[in-house]
């Protein structure tokens, strides 16, 4: 692998943001009121709306071309290209609030032929607490009633707290579909994404069927979960591999100092010890650079986009933007382009679309498909403008 520049920081970006109305936020930038931006000089595409949705969460595409699209309240909706709904049954009672919900849904490496999906969700515990869970069903979605069948929990947040921020609850599967890759947030508790004997604030790696691989870096060490993979995150909205198989995370800093990382085997990213952001309340923290023994993101934004979704485009229809990252921005309200050049990884455009964007996904025609933020969110194709 190639040794990636460190850290730049985007204190200046293509879209002017105002950092004012962030320092009045809760304690997460995902529920941070949105900033004033300015529209980009440039339109590089056309925006069709195709539907809409009451607070969708995530979406992943069909063999057939058509998406699975996840609601926070708990629905499981087949849709078509053309906007049509068709919904699935027997869907687990989920915990809905805040942050919480139904979460993330992914197809099985071999769902042509196994029809299984893996989905996230957040499930109550005792005594007020929560977490999020990963499932896996069989659903054929070419039944007349689509429904989830045989469900189940291969997974979980450990340990269950109070709460309802920062679940995080992504997945994405290796390229050669051997392993499963799962987003667990620090749940606003801050030392947990430091603590080895929990799965918070981690990115832990399974197999698909929820065991632990032995090869994982932890395997063997006391006082060490062995599904973990990586430590010292905050909250991750977005997971993807690139053209090289290389794993990357996007993640909401505190107040400022969002991130992407280049996940690595047995990395500490630091948090709470270490941000490119300070605390709500003003209690400063260190920057990645004060403490050379965490590993620091290759790039940070000052401030804030509230990043995502995540995705590495591939596609022909915009064939300029082969190999480049797509971020989405609830705070800022705009879609983020990243480009890779050998070592050097930087912000190349922003698009502003005056709405919270909640997820990204690259379409089986190379279309990038857009899911908004909250209610009455459209759900947008984007092709090129001439």
């Amino acid at each position: 692998m190639r040794n990636l520049t460190l850290l730049t920081t985007l204190s200046v970006a293509l879209i002017a943001c105002s950092n004012g109305d962030n320092a009045q936020a809760s304690r997460t930038g995902e529920e941070a009121p949105t900033t004033n931006i300015s529209p980009v000089d440039r339109v590089a595409f056309k925006k069709n709306e195709i539907a809409t949705f009451d607070e969708p969460w995530a979406m992943t595409f069909l063999p057939d071309g058509r998406m699975l699209i996840t609601e926070k309240k708990g629905n499981l909706l087949i849709v078509s290209q053309l906007g049509q709904k068709i919904e699935v049954s027997n869907i687990p009672e989920v915990d809905y609030g805040g942050q919480g919900g139904f979460g993330d849904v992914v197809l099985a490496p071999d769902f042509a032929t196994s029809n299984k999906v893996y989905l996230s969700w957040v499930e109550a515990g005792d005594d007020d607490t929560r977490g999020a869970v990963v499932g896996i069903a069989s659903l054929d979605v070419t039944a007349d009633k689509p429904a989830l069948q045989k469900l189940k929990i291969i997974w979980k947040q450990n340990p269950k707290v109070p709460g309802r921020g920062h679940f995080s609850h992504r997945m994405a599967f290796s390229p050669d579909g051997q392993y499963l890759f799962i987003a667990s947030g620090e749940r606003q508790k801050f030392d947990p994404a430091q603590d080895m004997t929990g799965n918070l604030g981690k990115i832990v790696r399974l197999n698909p069927d929820g065991t632990v691989p032995q090869d994982n870096p932890f395997v063997g060490q006391e006082d060490a979960l062995p599904e973990i993979w990586s430590l010292g995150h905050r909250n991750i909205l977005g997971i993807a591999f690139d053209s090289e198989g290389r794993l990357w995370n996007q993640e909401m800093g505190p107040k400022d100092g969002d991130e992407l990382n280049l996940v690595q085997r047995a990395a500490n990213y630091g948090y709470p010890i270490v941000s490119e952001g300070n605390h709500y309340d003003g209690k400063k923290i260190p920057n990645h650079s004060t403490r050379p023994k965490f590993a620091a993101p290759i790039l940070a934004w000052v401030p804030t986009i509230a990043p995502s979704g995540l995705i590495f485009y591939s596609g022909d229809m915009f064939p300029d933007w082969k190999g480049n990252a797509f971020i989405g921005g609830l705070a800022s309200e705009a879609i983020i382009r990243i480009t890779f050049d050998g070592d050097k990884v930087e912000e190349a455009e922003r698009f502003a679309m005056d709405s919270r964007i909640r997820e990204i996904e690259q379409g089986p025609d190379g279309a990038l498909w857009v899911l908004e933020d909250g209610k009455n969110a459209k759900l947008l194709k984007l092709t090129p403008a001439r």
